[in-house]
């Protein structure tokens, strides 16, 4: 079969499957009964038309199109209806079952951050001059006061660990965002935010204040660094899909890895 014939036959479904999407707006029920059975025959066809097209024309921008095409119809045809109306559903379960679905992804994240930051405390514990020159400086006088300081006022303490949740915050959005550079940005960014941190507590250490420095941020800490580490997991994943997207455009790749 040529290009031309199977677009030529095949294209007035796509068009219906396309307008039935457009009509339904990720809500099928608007098409009511009937329409809600035309969508899942559509679906069905557009994703054997997608098979043939993969074996038969791997490389041609149809192909990326038909694919696309797919990809939303299944989201329409499969959407958990009770999950749009309850977000709650998704906050207690629906996240968490995406989290374990991408444990390989998470091992690697979790590889990075705290394995750079276990190498900066040992590093920051044994040459505190050294450590200092990693961490951010606001973090590192906080962590080393000077000689005959008291010890950071309560003004001092709540500034201090106002700088840590905000850092955190930051480099939550920027691991994923970072990510996208083809997976090592993200690689390098979670080492590196590993580095900082632990250079942070290894000075501490080393000049006695491992524990004021905890008190600040432990409240608070679990939560933000396992938000930093799904979040570098998240965008290593949505990275190697531009590594390695497989038969489909990279743009494709990236848009099918995007959607839960």
């Amino acid at each position: 079969m040529t290009l031309d014939r199977f677009q030529r036959e095949r294209s007035p479904a796509w068009q219906r499957l396309d307008a039935a999407l457009a009509t339904a707006r990720g809500r099928p029920e608007r098409l009511g009964p009937d329409g809600v059975r035309e969508l899942g025959a559509l679906y069905r066809a557009a994703a054997a038309d997608l098979a043939l097209a993969r074996r038969l024309f791997p490389g041609d921008p149809l192909t990326a199109r038909l694919e696309a095409l797919v990809v939303r119809a299944r989201q329409a045809v499969y959407a958990d209806a009770g999950g749009r109306r309850h977000p709650w559903a998704f906050l207690s379960r629906g996240y968490w079952r995406l989290v374990r679905a991408e444990r390989r992804a998470l091992a690697i994240s979790c590889g990075l951050f705290f394995g750079a930051m276990a190498l900066a405390v040992l590093w920051g514990a044994t040459d505190p001059d050294g450590g200092a020159g990693v961490g951010a400086g606001a973090f590192i006088d906080g962590a080393a006061p000077p000689a005959g300081d008291r010890g950071l006022s309560a003004a001092e303490s709540a500034a201090f660990s106002s700088s840590i949740f905000t850092n955190n915050i930051r480099v939550t959005f920027l691991c994923f965002a970072a990510g996208l550079l083809f997976a090592v940005g993200g690689a390098l960014l979670l080492a590196y935010n590993g580095m900082v941190i632990g250079a942070v507590f290894g000075v501490a250490a080393a000049n006695g204040h491992l524990g004021d420095v905890l008190s600040l941020v432990v409240a608070h800490g679990v939560l933000e660094l396992s938000c930093i580490v799904v979040a570098g997991a998240a965008g290593l994943r949505l990275g190697w899909a531009l590594v390695d997207p497989g038969r489909r455009t990279r743009r494709a790749a990236l848009t099918a890895r995007a959607r839960p």
